[in-house]
């Protein structure tokens, strides 16, 4: 249909924020597989810190040739660049490479995609904003899911597959917390540079830690193989150079709360990535605990759930009057 005659209610954007949306979710749930398959080749702060050596130089490519204001300029920029160091790239990415050591691709992506819940809760203990009953009932319903897929008890609780769990979960409440105390700080760099300079620094600091831990000696004795090239260039180049970039686009365009609703995108893409290519199973503890975040999410972001719903049932309701005339 040409431009000049689609529909005013059905803007050329919408579609292209859906397509990018997808895109996003397909970009992130690949990553999972991506670093479970990388991590039976390197250790886990090594791999994670790969990831960063890589996908950085990129970004920052990028963010010198798009943005002006491409280098930090303020005291607030620089604060910015080593919080969101510290705790969105180094120590979220090392808890979740840690942790997907010993759990399936899906139940890591379950895990992770807490942070949309976890991020109010913090802004409520370190800003004060205020969450509602049907908002708390939200956000008990994502610790129940978690509680389903970990099912505590004195005997799992010690288990490999519990501590891989909880690294996930730990990861998923630090870049809630990083990215609650990035809204504090006035930086004045747009997003994409301040994050290529934050992944730098990262990748730095996940180096230090890997070297602390004994990996870097243990690893410069393994040659590297094509299963591990590979799993450093997806996790790297798709899943964090040209994600990264659509993310923030994203919430740009559509906001930040829609934005991070992509988490529930994340583990179904995770899910059946994780069996064609690894043949992990997906156990019905993970599938219900993924529900019940879902419900809790909807119960937590119910406006934004409730004018998209409107929003599509007009579009229905429209298509079906131009059917009938």
């Amino acid at each position: 249909m040409p431009a000049d005659e689609r529909p005013a209610s059905v803007p050329v954007g919408r579609y292209r924020n859906a397509g990018l949306f997808v895109l996003l979710g397909g970009l992130f749930g690949c990553s999972f597989v991506a670093i479970k398959a990388g991590l039976a080749e390197v250790p886990p702060l090594l791999f994670a810190a790969l990831r960063f050596d890589v996908a950085a130089p990129l970004l920052l490519a990028y963010a010198a040739w798009r943005f002006a204001a491409w280098y930090p300029r303020s005291r607030a920029d620089v604060v910015a660049i080593a919080v969101g160091a510290v705790t969105i790239v180094a120590a979220n990415n090392g808890l979740l490479f840690l942790g997907q050591r010993a759990i399936t691709p899906a139940a890591a992506s379950v895990m992770y995609g807490l942070n949309p819940i976890l991020s109010p809760a913090v802004a409520f203990v370190l800003l004060g904003q205020r969450l509602d009953l049907r908002g708390a009932v939200g956000i008990l319903l994502g610790l129940l899911g978690v509680v389903v897929i970990v099912q505590p008890s004195p005997e799992t609780l010690t288990s490999g597959s519990t501590i891989g769990q909880l690294y996930v979960l730990a990861a998923a409440a630090i870049i809630a917390l990083g990215s609650v105390l990035m809204r504090r700080i006035d930086a004045t760099m747009a997003s994409i540079p301040l994050t290529a300079w934050a992944m730098g620094l990262g990748a730095a600091l996940l180096h230090v830690w890997s070297v602390a831990a004994g990996e870097t000696a243990a690893a410069l004795r393994t040659e590297p193989t094509t299963t591990l090239v590979l799993a450093v260039l997806v996790v790297a180049i798709p899943s964090t150079a040209v994600a990264y970039p659509i993310y923030f686009v994203l919430i740009r365009r559509i906001g930040p709360v829609r934005t991070n609703l992509v988490a529930y995108v994340v583990p179904i893409v995770a899910a059946l990535t994780g069996w064609l290519l690894l043949g992990e199973p997906v156990t019905l503890a993970t599938a219900v605990g993924f529900c019940i975040v879902v419900a809790g999410v909807c119960l937590l972001e119910r406006h934004v759930v409730a004018a998209e719903l409107g929003r599509a049932a007009g579009l229905v309701e429209r298509a079906g009057s131009r059917s009938g005339d």
